[in-house]
């Protein structure tokens, strides 16, 4: 028995995955020839990390709605790491596809575009009326052109480096701000202005020509001296400690570094041109 006919023109022998409502995913890749290859499924592995980074940004929404502010920041962070598991796992393993770069992307923009922005608005800007909706939406729409922008550069930029401060990080600016002044015992409507402009900064930097370090060229698979790895177990000893308002800290000196370094370049660039500047 024959199916009817594909748009590639050919045909598909019926079975028992033609009965299911959802359709097959076909993905068309560049072939050993040149030329292009049908392949029929996604990769599970990967799609895994990156659908539990989704279900961590999608409880981090829940969460903040039940007024759970500490865990909805928890949520975002455990989806970081996630986040960061996925492609990595993807390269090790050989699994790399178009639909897994899509399907990342999404759950970017729900776990560090929505999400943040949503436990924001919850914690602080919500007794703001129009004011914290235009902050928090600031946020959302920074986090998706930052989004949109790194796709569409893929392969065309340093890999040291990101054009705008990334979103997961942009997320830990925010989220660690709930979660580390939520346990000290503040209420978010207190400094509702405060956490409406650190939320849109967050945004507007993701936007922003500023360039951060990337840690890409980072050879984690090379030897090294042994004290790395006596230095790696104090840094986990001291998050630890207090991770709240510790990693809170490391985002916040993360997300100024690059205006930081883009001034020193800047006044770099200006003492040359003076001292390069013909004396009359």
């Amino acid at each position: 028995m024959k199916d009817d006919l594909h748009q590639d023109g050919g045909f598909e022998e019926e079975g028992p995955h033609t009965l299911l409502p959802i359709d097959e995913h076909i993905e068309e890749v560049p072939g050993p020839d040149g030329k292009k290859v049908r392949h029929k499924g996604i990769y599970l592995l990967p799609n895994l990390f990156t659908t539990a980074a989704l279900f961590s940004g999608f409880y981090a929404i829940v969460s903040a709605m039940n007024g759970n502010f500490s865990h909805a920041a928890i949520a975002i962070f455990v989806a970081m790491v996630l986040d960061g598991l996925d492609g990595r796992v993807a390269r090790i393993t050989n699994t790399q596809s178009a639909f897994g770069a899509e399907y990342d992307s999404l759950s970017d923009m729900v776990a560090f575009g929505v999400a943040p922005a949503l436990v924001a608005f919850t914690w602080a800007l919500d007794g703001m009326g129009k004011v914290g909706w235009v902050f928090a939406f600031i946020y959302v729409a920074g986090a998706a052109l930052r989004l949109a922008r790194f796709n569409t550069h893929i392969g065309s930029e340093d890999k040291r480096y990101f054009t705008g401060l990334a979103s997961p990080s942009a997320a830990g600016l925010v989220a660690g701000m709930v979660w580390s002044l939520s346990d000290f015992g503040i209420e978010g409507q207190d400094i509702a202005w405060l956490v409406g402009i650190l939320t849109a900064l967050g945004g507007l930097l993701m936007v922003s020509n500023v360039r951060y370090y990337s840690f890409k060229d980072l050879d984690m698979r090379g030897r090294v001296p042994f004290f790395v790895i006596l230095l790696v177990v104090l840094i986990f000893a001291v998050i630890s400690t207090d991770p709240s308002r510790i990693l809170w800290l490391i985002f916040i000196a993360y997300s100024i570094s690059g205006p930081l370094q883009a001034l020193w370049r800047w006044h770099r660039r200006e003492r040359k041109e003076k001292k390069i500047e013909p004396v009359e």
